[in-house]
């Protein structure tokens, strides 16, 4: 069963400073823990790059699909590499 350990409303942040606290906020999950990202638009790009940098380590599961508000379950299925790299995306995130 998965266990929701944070909640992120990306909404009211930045857009430069999502995808950074994003990355972070999973690395720091244990194995079988999710994040549930809050977005007004699909979050698809981030799932592009969560496949790119952690292919295999996450599920992602839509709870909510718009048309104004998107929910979506990222979830930690194990731990790998990235979440000892202690960096996100190489200081490329662009929200």
């Amino acid at each position: 069963m998965t266990q929701t350990a944070s909640r992120i409303d990306v909404r009211a942040i930045a857009p430069r400073d999502r995808h950074p606290l994003i990355f972070s906020t999973f690395h720091a999950l244990s194995a079988g823990q999710a994040l549930e990202l809050v977005n007004d638009h699909d979050p698809r790009p981030l799932y592009y790059q969560f496949n790119a940098q952690m292919p295999g380590q996450f599920a992602w599961d839509y709870l909510e699909a718009g048309p104004d508000l998107w929910r979506v379950a990222i979830t930690r299925t194990q731990a790998g590499p990235a979440a000892e790299s202690g960096s996100c995306c190489g200081g490329g995130c662009g929200g």
